[in-house]
């Protein structure tokens, strides 16, 4: 019986507790990875890392002393960090909206969480990375950000802004034999379901302009991609941004919301 492609391997998944996240969390256990599943949530967070016997970590990726501190957890309680997934999005107050009605404090929220939460993470485990000479890291972006979907500025340029830096890392950490690389889901993802809540028409539209004719399932659409992100098997690969979406990126925005003036 194998052992599975990631025995061995320290992963942190944040936003673990739910949607993609906890189907990444469970897919890596099953492959042998012990996960650290960073969480705000503490009763989704501990439930699921009690149900792969992980290790449940609070934290708010907008705040850096968390985030750092997260992974000095994982490092003191598991050894080092091999694996780090970014993936936490709690979504922003005022819901949809045009450009011009975006506040400040909307904008700053959604980078806190999209992009600097994952770039402070990501700061502090590539030491631990480089001095193994190996590691991996999977951002989870969007096609909110490539297509430019209406209504969701704050997601889609912190999410743009996370493929750049992905990228970036990817070309200077290549030589230290760590991987970055991009997931852009089409899935039902927690987020999508909590604006599909709210909007029910870009549930129905999404799943009708699916070339598959439907969205994704975090864990057996999307979470064996992250798998092999995670992998050895993907050791040549880097800067690259993986559209896992049943091809939604083929046929561009598939819905028009209607935002008002």
């Amino acid at each position: 019986m194998s052992a599975g492609r990631l025995s061995g391997r320290i992963a942190v998944v944040t936003g673990g507790g739910d949607g993609i996240g906890a189907g990444i969390v469970r897919r890596f256990a099953a492959e042998g990875a012990k996960v650290v599943v960073a969480e705000i949530n503490e009763t989704t967070g501990k439930a699921v890392a009690e149900e792969v016997g992980g290790l449940f970590v609070r934290v708010d990726v907008s705040d850096r002393e968390q985030v750092e501190g997260m992974v000095a957890t994982a490092v003191a309680e598991l050894g080092s960090i091999d694996v780090l997934v970014n993936n936490a999005w709690g979504g922003v107050p005022g819901g949809l909206g045009r450009v011009e009605n975006k506040s400040d404090e909307q904008v700053q929220r959604g980078f806190a969480v999209g992009y600097w939460g994952p770039f402070w993470a990501m700061r502090a485990a590539y030491p631990h990375m480089k001095a193994a000479g190996w590691g991996r890291v999977v951002n989870m972006c969007s096609l909110n950000g490539v297509n430019a979907h209406m209504g969701s500025l704050e997601y889609n340029s912190a999410k743009e802004a996370l493929r750049t830096l992905s990228r970036t890392a990817a070309r200077e950490w290549a030589p230290s034999g760590v991987t970055v690389n991009v997931i852009a889901p089409g899935a039902r993802s927690a987020a999508f379901e909590r604006v599909a809540a709210a909007n029910p028409e870009i549930a129905a539209a999404a799943d009708s302009a699916n070339p598959m004719g439907r969205m994704g399932d975090p864990y057996d659409d999307v979470a064996p991609v992250a798998v092999f992100l995670a992998s050895d098997e993907s050791r040549y690969l880097t800067g690259n941004t993986l559209f896992v979406d049943g091809g939604s990126h083929i046929n561009g925005v598939a819905w028009t919301p209607d935002l008002g003036e």
